[in-house]
């Protein structure tokens, strides 16, 4: 992407005003999308980006800028900007850069943008059919297949010069069911770091079917009523409660600043005891997962919790220093013009000790919220909110009817010491998360647990 020389100029640049660390991260990124709206298609749309972000340190203090002009000229004066920026000062400095390579675990069979068009639209059709064939009360299809190829580079000071490819595959279904006055939607949208070998793993038929499914049952399910209840969660999506409402609180980001509801607490039980909680970036093939960071830190398997005693934070360079901490391969960014900090790749709840039969024949009054939705948490306090898609009673050890409009309330530190069973049928779910540094792919996942006493809003 840029030469070598270039970069150590740049590097040099961005150093002189007596930075202690500088760091050049490249990008060009390819997005492909597909989308079909009611047997209709929409858009098929071809998008290329590309640029450059400078960000030096000195002590704690950091100084971030980013450019699209990738030529000398362009460089340099980014480089010149932050150096600015970070005021009076000089510092010599001697910069060898040494290419690293890390190994790639994730490998593509199908580059998607060797495939043609149609190829892609036929993938969506097959989708959009397999929806609407599950009966004639489904209304509306939106079908869309994306695919990225991200291709990185970074440098720094340090004298590493690294780059990765990162080629990543979704499919996402909406579903809307529909009666005289009522709508209800469904949805599925698997994805992984792959191709579009990723639809001879998971069918685009099975993803329309799933979406049409979950819309058609919760257009006959009952209004789910208020209070207090043992739940059981899910595997998968379910993961989404653990990611938000105490995975954020896990990363350096808010932990070095004293911002987390975990700041201090390494060593202590945080959560039951049949509870392990991992983030692990070099799961082959998986969403969230990355060969290095955008600091260029090798992906690693870090235990977050382990038998409920907490044993690590996510940690990027620069809280790093702050909490006087290695690196641990979670920055993350999500293009050339965000700066890094420390996010998620794929954050799981392990596989537990019970019998996925026995979690739900435990409950004789509860809710089994097979689907979670969206939601909203703090990160300092740990409160969270989140819809359960697709709810069903359960009764005397059994699960029963469906009921709609369900809600779990509840905070991340008592949530952790209420899951007492965990089954072992982990699975995880795919998402975009959101925060400081942008958009990233990561994974949730869990197997079905059982949450002892949670406030469950409905009607």
């Amino acid at each position: 992407m840029i030469q070598r020389e270039l970069l150590t100029e740049a590097l040099h640049t961005a150093m002189s005003s007596g930075a202690d660390f500088a760091e050049i991260y490249a990008e060009r990124t390819k997005t492909n999308q597909v989308s079909m709206i009611d047997r209709r298609v929409e858009q098929v749309t071809d998008a290329l980006l590309s640029g450059v972000g400078i960000r030096v340190f000195k002590g704690l203090r950091c100084v971030n800028a980013s450019t699209t002009d990738l030529t000398r000229s362009g460089l340099i004066a980014c480089a010149k900007r932050v150096a600015d920026a970070l005021g009076e000062g000089k510092e010599e400095v001697s910069i060898h850069l040494n290419e690293r390579r890390f190994g790639d675990i994730h490998p593509i069979r199908i580059v998607p943008a060797t495939a043609l068009k149609q190829v892609k639209i036929d993938l969506v059709k097959e989708a959009s059919d397999a929806a609407f064939a599950q009966g004639d009360r489904i209304s509306q299809v939106a079908a869309t297949l994306l695919d990225v190829d991200h291709e990185i580079l970074i440098a720094n000071s340090d004298g590493l010069l690294t780059s990765d490819r990162q080629i990543r595959t979704r499919m996402a279904v909406q579903a809307v069911a529909s009666k005289p006055g009522e709508n209800q939607t469904g949805s599925c949208s698997p994805g992984r770091r792959m191709g579009l070998e990723l639809f001879e793993m998971i069918p685009p038929r099975s993803i329309g079917e799933k979406a049409a499914c979950q819309a058609l049952t919760m257009l006959d399910a009952e209004y789910c009523k208020a209070g207090t209840k043992t739940v059981a969660i899910e595997n998968g999506f379910g993961g989404v409660i653990f990611h938000e409402a105490c995975g954020h609180s896990l990363e350096a980001t808010s932990v070095a600043i004293n911002a987390s509801q975990f700041a201090g607490k390494l060593g202590q039980q945080i959560a039951n005891e049949k509870v392990t909680a991992v983030d692990d970036g070099t799961i082959p093939n998986a969403w969230g997962s990355i060969n290095i960071d955008d600091e260029g830190t090798p992906s690693a398997r870090n235990v977050l919790i382990e038998n409920g005693i907490l044993k690590s934070y996510m940690i990027d360079k620069l809280n790093g220093r702050r909490m006087g901490m290695a690196p641990t391969g979670n920055s993350r960014r999500q293009g050339y013009s965000f700066a890094p900090t420390s996010r998620m790749t794929n954050t799981f709840i392990e596989n537990g000790p019970d019998k996925n039969e026995d979690i739900i024949a435990s409950i004789e009054d509860g809710l089994y919220a097979k689907q979670m939705g969206g939601g909203s948490v703090n990160p300092l306090t740990g409160a969270f909110n989140f819809a359960v898609t697709e709810g069903y009673i359960i009764r005397n050890g059994k699960i029963c009817e469906p009921v709609r409009g369900a809600s779990l309330v509840g905070n991340g530190k008592e949530i952790l010491m209420n899951i007492d069973m965990v089954g072992q049928n982990l699975e995880t779910a795919q998402g975009m998360c959101g925060s400081s540094s942008g958009s990233i792919p990561t994974d949730v996942g869990q197997p079905l647990i059982r949450v002892s006493s949670i406030t469950v809003g409905g009607r």
